[in-house]
């Protein structure tokens, strides 16, 4: 009897070190789901914002061919808004022709003020908005007013996909160093051709003393 009552005694403790082991093994388990779920939660607001950026408003640019006389980033900003939020504006400036140094320092407080455009790129925030404004205004009336500067000008305006500013940076930029590199050119190329006509003016001046010494000679060798 009492050896049954032990073989019962270390049969119950055998089966509670058991249920004690199964015990832990779900407590594991829970951890571990609760971790996945952390980590699941994780992978799903990564996925959220990743959709919010891919979700966020492109950008659309237009270009304008012509910029009417008088026009300029601030009025045409002051226009545009009223379609839409605008980015970056930029307008290409007219080349001056070359004019005296006197005339130029007179009028160089007014060249600002004066200065033309001949062409100009508009960032709109939205690029729905960018494509929609140019069937809008293209060959329109930029302004109805009889009184504006603008009443007998036309928009010539056309929509770039898939163009971004850094295109435009990026064509600036090529435009400044072709134009740097052609100075530099234009200015080497002078300054060979200045050496050349002053070593043939040197070589000229030489020869011409050369040939004055010799008839020097010549002259007093008759003489004698």
């Amino acid at each position: 009897m009492k050896e049954q009552i032990k073989t019962k005694s270390d049969s119950d403790e055998a089966l509670e070190q058991e249920e004690e082991l199964e015990s832990n093994s779900d407590n594991q388990l829970v951890t571990n789901n609760v971790d996945n779920d952390d980590e699941d939660e994780m992978d799903l607001a990564n996925f959220n914002a990743d959709a919010v950026k891919r979700k966020k408003r492109k950008k659309g640019i237009i270009y304008i061919s012509n910029i009417p006389k008088h026009m300029n980033v601030t009025r045409l900003r002051e226009i545009l808004a009223d379609f839409g939020k605008i980015g970056r504006v930029y307008l290409q400036p007219e080349k001056q022709p070359g004019s005296g140094k006197d005339k130029a320092t007179k009028k160089k407080k007014h060249k600002r003020l004066n200065l033309n455009f001949t062409e100009g790129w508009v960032e709109f925030e939205s690029k729905r908005v960018a494509k929609q404004i140019v069937p809008l205004l293209n060959n329109k009336q930029i302004s109805t007013r009889k009184k504006s500067q603008f009443y007998d000008s036309l928009w010539s305006m056309k929509y770039l996909p898939r163009f971004k500013w850094i295109h435009l940076t990026e064509r600036m930029n090529y435009e400044q160093a072709t134009h740097r590199q052609r100075l530099q050119t234009e200015v080497s190329q002078a300054r060979r051709e200045t050496t050349f006509f002053q070593n043939n003016l040197d070589r000229s001046e030489h020869i011409k003393k050369l040939a004055k010494k010799a008839k020097k000679m010549k002259t007093s060798g008759d003489n004698s």
